[in-house]
C-alpha cells in the first residue's frame, strides 16, 4: 500500500472499515509487511515506456493524415485513415493476428537497421487496386492470385505512400524507406525472433465503401538507436529550438519565390440557368459594376488592390490605385 496511490473511494472504504471495526490498524500494518509479487510475462517484454508509446502514437496520427490525403488523390475516392491502437507485442503474436493470406510490404528504413512491415487487409488492398484500374472500388479477396501487373501496380502505390512516413518521422529520425519485398503469406516472413518485441500500429481504413485494417509492425531492434528521441523532453527541445538567421533567410527567399495567381475582376452578374443555356456568341451581359468604379485585383481569393483597366503595348493591363488591408496584412 506504501507505494500505491489510493483513490478517494478506496480511502472512504478504508476509513469506513476502521470506524465499524471490520479492520484494525494492526491488520493494515500486517498487510503492508506482506511482500507483494507482480506477475511478469517474459514472452511479452515491455521495451517501451508509456511516454514513448504516446510519441509513436502522435507520429503515426500525423502519418494517417498524410496517407488519407495521398490515397484520396491517387484513388480519387473517399478515404479515411485513423489510428486505432498502438501496442507492443511479441512478433509471433502479430503474425498470428493477421489473415493467412494478406498483402505485406517489407521496407528497409536506412540509416536504421532492420525492416518494418506494412500489412494491408485484402479487402482494402483489392479496393485500392480496383480504383487504380478504373473500377468502382469493389473488393474480392484473392491476394494469392495476384498477377504480375497487379503486383507491380500495388508495389508502386505503396512505395510512393511510404514517402509520407519519411515526412511524419522527420522530427525524430531522417529515414529513407525502401520497399524490398511484397509478400502474401505471413508464415514465410522470418525477419526476427518470434519472441522479439514489436510495436504494432493499427489503422482503421475506409476506401470508398470498403473498410478494413492497415497494420505497421516495427521491431524493437529498428527503434532501439532512436528510443531516446521518443521522449517528451526531446520533443520539447526540438519544438523550442531557435531558427538560425541563415534558415530565416532561406525561408524568406522561398516564400518570395512562391507563385500566386492575380485576377482582375471586371464585375459579376446573375442570370437564370435557362438564360445561361441560351447564351450565344455576341450576346451581351450587364455587369453590376459601373464603368467609373475601380476594379478589384485578387491575390489568390482575396481582394488586395483596387485597379483601373488600360493597355500597355496593345496588351490588356491594369494600373494599381490603392492597396487594401485585409487577411494577414491588417497590421501592415
Amino acid at each position: 500500500m506504501a507505494g500505491d496511490v489510493m483513490s478517494q473511494s478506496e480511502i472512504d472504504a478504508l476509513l469506513s472499515a476502521l470506524s465499524t471495526g471490520e479492520m484494525t490498524a494492526e491488520d493494515i500494518k500486517k498487510e503492508d509487511e506482506v511482500k507483494k509479487v507482480k506477475i511478469y510475462d517474459f514472452k511479452r517484454a515491455l521495451r517501451f515506456s508509456k511516454d514513448q508509446i504516446r510519441s509513436l502514437t502522435r507520429i503515426h496520427e500525423n502519418f494517417a493524415r498524410l496517407l488519407t490525403t495521398f490515397f484520396s488523390a491517387q484513388l480519387r475516392t473517399y478515404v479515411q485513415i485513423t489510428v486505432a491502437s498502438v501496442d507492443q507485442i511479441p512478433f509471433e503474436e502479430f503474425i498470428r493476428s493477421i489473415p493467412n493470406m494478406t498483402l505485406i510490404n517489407v521496407f528497409e528504413v536506412p540509416p536504421l537497421d532492420g525492416n518494418i512491415l506494412m500489412e494491408i487487409n485484402p479487402n482494402i488492398a483489392y479496393s485500392m487496386l480496383d480504383r487504380m484500374m478504373g473500377g468502382a472500388g469493389s473488393s474480392h479477396s484473392n491476394v494469392d492470385n495476384l498477377t504480375e501487373i497487379e503486383t507491380k501496380i500495388m508495389t508502386n502505390l505503396f512505395e510512393r505512400s511510404f514517402d509520407n512516413l519519411r515526412e511524419a518521422w522527420v522530427n525524430i529520425a531522417d529515414i529513407d524507406p525502401i520497399m524490398t519485398e511484397l509478400e502474401v503469406n505471413p508464415q514465410f516472413l522470418q525477419m526476427i525472433s518470434p519472441n522479439e518485441t514489436v510495436v504494432v500500429i493499427s489503422f482503421n481504413s475506409i476506401i470508398g465503401e470498403t473498410s478494413g485494417m492497415i497494420n505497421i509492425c516495427i521491431p524493437h531492434v529498428v527503434l532501439e538507436p532512436i528510443v531516446p528521441n521518443l521522449s517528451v523532453r526531446y520533443w520539447m527541445q526540438d519544438n523550442t529550438k531557435e531558427v538560425l538567421p541563415e534558415q530565416k533567410e532561406f525561408i524568406k527567399k522561398k516564400v518570395q519565390q512562391s507563385v500566386l495567381p492575380l485576377v482582375a475582376e471586371l464585375g459579376s452578374t446573375q442570370i437564370s440557368i435557362e438564360d445561361f443555356l441560351l447564351l450565344r456568341q455576341n450576346d451581351v451581359l450587364e455587369l453590376d459594376t459601373k464603368i467609373t468604379d475601380p476594379l478589384y485585383l485578387k491575390v489568390g481569393d482575396m481582394n488586395k488592390f483596387t485597379v483601373q483597366p488600360g493597355k500597355v503595348k496593345k496588351k490588356m493591363a491594369v494600373q494599381v490605385l490603392e492597396s487594401l488591408k485585409g487577411g494577414d496584412s491588417d497590421d501592415e
